[in-house]
């Protein structure tokens, strides 16, 4: 008998089991169903009798920038429901956006679980080498890099669609705010796929209206307010996160700036924030949660089936269309 037994007997998902059996959140009425399937089968996990079958730890490590990040919960929670069906645990390791906490989790991780999936943001060439080294499997997650299994998104492709919505906007004065470029995502491709739109238009970018910051609401304020003193006729803005795009947001209110008459504003992640804010931002959705589940697939096939040639998986988006945009 296994959780999938218990699950049909006791009429709940095989997910909600396993949250169960690891002490995780179920509701009431659903752990007292699953309660007396249990009693009354006398089942018991018996994880230390798979390892010793498997030579599996039956353990998937999960390494995570920011912990309080909605696109990172969204995404956990697709890996959570993938690997749950096949009966394995996650450990779960919040760098906080500290890349050298990252290679600290890869190296304990590699002799505590059977693979990693890794929410990587800065690769740096100390990631590079130990990811080479590493003696288990890992995914990464948000980022591409030749040679391993990937779950990435557009993000050149995102960034892109909206810079091409500012132009159609009737955008000709626009300012840019993102982030680090060492982050070859979010950073640097998104810089790359507006610059390349507003190229394409020819609209020119100078450099004095390309901001740079960190993944929060203080920079996208800041980083408003330093467009605004290099270019007070300033139509547009494109931020990188929808974060940024908030705190850009509410500077232009404060300097009495109307959204989207005056300033037309996009961002990228399609965060709850994103459709409560006046007027709604115009944002980029991306399959978080779906990129978690296909991850944890492709870790679960190599660990199943070492599969000999890397999958790499680029993952779509969808534009939404809301009030900050003039189109």
């Amino acid at each position: 008998m296994n959780i999938h037994d218990i699950a049909k007997l006791a009429g709940v998902s095989s997910t909600t089991v396993s949250r169960f059996l690891n002490n995780g959140y179920v509701s009431q009425s659903k752990r007292e169903q699953i309660q007396k399937v249990i009693e009354k089968t006398g089942y018991a996990p018996l994880l230390g009798a798979q390892t010793m079958r498997t030579k599996r730890k039956k353990l998937i490590g999960v390494i995570i920038p920011k912990i309080s990040s909605e696109s990172v919960s969204r995404t956990v929670d697709g890996i959570s429901e993938a690997i749950a069906e096949q009966e394995y645990q996650i450990l779960l390791g919040n760098t906080s956006n500290d890349p050298e906490k990252e290679l600290q989790y890869l190296s304990i991780f590699q002799t505590n679980t059977d693979g990693i999936l890794f929410m990587a943001t800065i690769l740096t060439e100390k990631h590079r080498q130990m990811l080479r080294g590493m003696k288990i499997p890992v995914v990464l997650i948000g980022q591409r890099l030749e040679g391993f299994d990937c779950a990435y998104y557009d993000d050149f492709g995102a960034a892109g669609e909206l810079a091409s919505l500012l132009i159609r906007s009737g955008c000709r004065r626009p300012g840019f705010i993102g982030v680090t470029l060492e982050d070859r995502a979010a950073g640097l491709a998104r810089q790359n796929g507006f610059l390349e739109a507003m190229r394409e238009a020819s609209v020119d970018v100078p450099n004095e209206r390309m901001c740079y910051g960190p993944f929060t609401m203080e920079s996208g304020r800041r980083s408003m307010e330093k467009l605004l003193a290099v270019c007070p006729d300033l139509d547009g803005v494109f931020c990188a996160t929808d974060s940024i795009a908030v705190g850009a947001m509410q500077t232009l209110r404060a300097a009495g700036r109307k959204i989207p008459q005056h300033v037309a504003v996009v961002g990228v992640g399609d965060s709850q924030i994103s459709g409560i804010i006046e007027p709604a931002l115009t944002t980029v959705h991306y399959h978080y949660k779906t990129s978690g589940a296909k991850a944890a697939g492709m870790l679960l096939d190599r660990l199943e089936h070492n599969p000999h040639s890397p999958q790499q998986v680029s993952l779509g988006f969808e534009v939404v269309m809301r009030g900050s945009c003039r189109c």
